[in-house]
């Protein structure tokens, strides 16, 4: 079911709902836009904002279900994401930089709702492609265009590279630090490989690398939220994998699922622990079941005209499985549009549980 939609400033190809109260309602949209060079004198730039949005599934009037409260022009954001801890919001953008915005309510009403800068720092000349928080929310990944891996340090809202080594050959799409051991770093790259670092040595070792399972580069990453040794990979060969992590040097491929498009972004559901979004590239988007060493499409959704990038789950003050727990927002690329709404199937059967 439809909630509301909204065309960007720019291409889109982030979103995120905060997880912290009293901001569950608040969607954060980013936009990446390529500027064509004018003259010689002028250079390509990358230019992009992160808008601010209310989502109130509940609302009787269409009109208030999804408002544009606040844009911040910034650099091409290519990822972002909240802080596990509080309602601050990393930024990984086009000119290599980190930048920590928090989230505040300056009047006390959705009107007064802006974010508001912290910090940035210089990460690299690359690209920043792509952020993730620890569970401390005291430490940041950053996955570069060169091939290389940052983890940045916070301390007392100051960023500081603490670690950086070339991880990869090629663009590191994604990065994510496993949520039972944090000193453990996964990463996927455009050299088609999967990989996992022990952040407890100096330069980080490779606990593994995966280079036969994708044929194609490593998009997405994702852990089953209550089983930490269920891990999940999503690649440009339009396979979504279950990995079983528990050997941890040689994790195994227990199930690979098709969903007809390059595996871009994928979401575990906040309250169902097996239920999966996936951003699906040229084939829209995908609600998954994931359950041990099995994957089925519960539901799709096509009405986006363009590249699938960003997708989320809001995490709902409703009650568990209720009918308003599972609100999504997505957006595509280069038809610059942003859609909330609700997935059917999740709908008609509010109880579901595996």
């Amino acid at each position: 079911m439809d909630l509301g939609s909204f065309h960007l400033g720019g291409n889109a190809d982030v979103v995120e709902f905060c997880p912290h109260r009293p901001f569950r309602h608040i969607l954060a949209a980013a936009t990446y836009t390529l500027q064509e060079q004018v003259t010689e004198e002028q250079q390509q730039d990358r230019a992009g904002t992160v808008s601010l949005f209310s989502v109130d599934a509940g609302a009787e009037d269409e009109s208030q279900r999804l408002r544009l409260l606040h844009t911040v022009d910034t650099a091409g954001v290519f990822d972002m994401k909240w802080s596990p801890t509080a309602p601050l919001l990393a930024q990984a953008d086009a000119h290599g930089r980190l930048v920590l915005r928090r989230l505040e309510q300056e009047d006390g009403s959705d009107k007064g709702v802006v974010l508001t800068d912290v910090c940035s720092g210089d990460v690299s000349s690359s690209m920043c492609l792509y952020v993730d928080w620890n569970q401390n929310a005291d430490s940041l990944s950053v996955g570069l265009s060169d091939g290389s891996l940052s983890v940045i340090s916070m301390r007392e809202d100051c960023l500081e590279v603490s670690e950086h080594w070339t991880a990869h050959q090629y663009e590191v799409w994604t990065c994510y630090f496993d949520r039972a051991r944090p000193h453990l770093l996964y990463s996927g790259s455009d050299d088609c490989s999967f990989s996992c670092w022990d952040l407890r040595e100096s330069p980080s070792n490779a606990v593994f690398r995966d280079k036969k399972s994708h044929s194609m580069g490593v998009c997405c990453i994702a852990q089953n939220p209550l089983d930490g040794n269920m891990l999940l990979t999503g690649s440009y060969d339009e396979f979504l994998r279950v990995w079983d992590m528990r050997s941890m040097v040689k994790p195994v491929n227990e199930k690979s699922l098709n969903l007809g498009g390059g595996v871009w972004r994928m979401k575990y559901h906040p309250s169902i622990a097996d239920v999966v979004l996936s951003a699906c590239m040229h084939n829209g988007f995908a609600i998954v079941k994931v359950g041990a060493g099995d994957a089925t499409v519960m539901e799709t959704y096509c009405k986006h005209e363009s590249l699938a990038y960003g997708a989320d789950w809001q995490t709902s003050e409703a009650p568990e499985h209720s009918t308003a727990s599972s609100v999504i927002a997505t957006c595509s690329f280069y038809d610059r549009l942003l859609r909330v709404w609700q997935p059917e199937e999740l709908v008609k059967h509010p109880g579901f549980k595996s």
